[in-house]
């Protein structure tokens, strides 16, 4: 069912509609795919409960798992915001990691170091808003390996959970772990019991995450 930062996370994001449930009148995705599930998790930032809501749950994670980092990274650019609040707590050192270097200037891929210099085999927890297929995620913590950086563990605020992500971060030698705030399973049953969707509409969220590439088409909802 969750421990009690997965359920508040899943609370206030249902609340503030970071997280929105539409099996019956699904969103487009930028693939093309009708999915019946969005997330923005930059509807956080307006409240700084809840963003010390996510930096304590991250820690909370951390503290689980026995985990020693040197740094915090994030992901541009929605992880940007959460890394910061999670280094601020911890009085950690920070990075940001671009999806691909700059094409101009001093050419980063990494940011906060100097471009001359790399990470010096130190180790950093790299943070990520959302996980859906995983290959961005897996990309950014092959780049901060490729920077001469440790990155083992990889944390998000939400995860679909879907078996693609699984395969990206296991591609990784050595691979790297996942860990994230909020599962989708615990958001059912939290928007259930909230009343944010019914019985019905839980087993066609349920159906989607099983075939998530499949389940538009099944339901007349075909890719654009």
């Amino acid at each position: 069912m969750g421990n009690d930062y997965e359920r508040a996370i899943a609370e206030a994001g249902l609340e503030i509609k970071a997280i929105k449930l539409r099996p019956n009148d699904p969103f487009t995705w930028a693939s093309g795919f009708r999915m019946p599930i969005y997330n923005d998790n930059r509807m956080f930032l307006g409240d700084s409960d809840n963003r010390g809501l996510i930096g304590c749950g991250f820690i909370d994670l951390m503290s689980k798992d026995n985990i020693h980092w040197y740094g915090i990274a994030g992901t541009s650019t929605a992880g940007i915001s959460p890394a910061t609040t999670l280094a601020d707590i911890t009085e950690s050192p920070m990075i940001y990691v671009r999806d691909k270097p700059k094409d101009h200037g001093l050419k980063n891929q990494i940011e906060g170091i100097d471009a001359e210099k790399d990470l010096e085999g130190k180790s950093f927890v790299l943070i990520e808003d959302l996980i859906s297929t995983g290959g961005s995620s897996a990309r950014a913590v092959q780049a901060i390996r490729n920077a001469n950086g440790k990155c083992d563990y990889c944390l998000s605020i939400f995860n679909y959970g879907l078996d693609k992500a699984s395969k990206a971060f296991d591609s990784l030698d050595p691979k790297c772990e996942v860990r994230s705030l909020l599962t989708y399973d615990v958001l059912l049953d939290v928007a259930k019991e909230r009343g944010y969707v019914d019985e019905q509409q839980v087993e066609m969220l349920a159906e989607w995450r099983a075939d998530p590439f499949g389940w538009g088409g099944k339901h007349g909802f075909p890719k654009s």
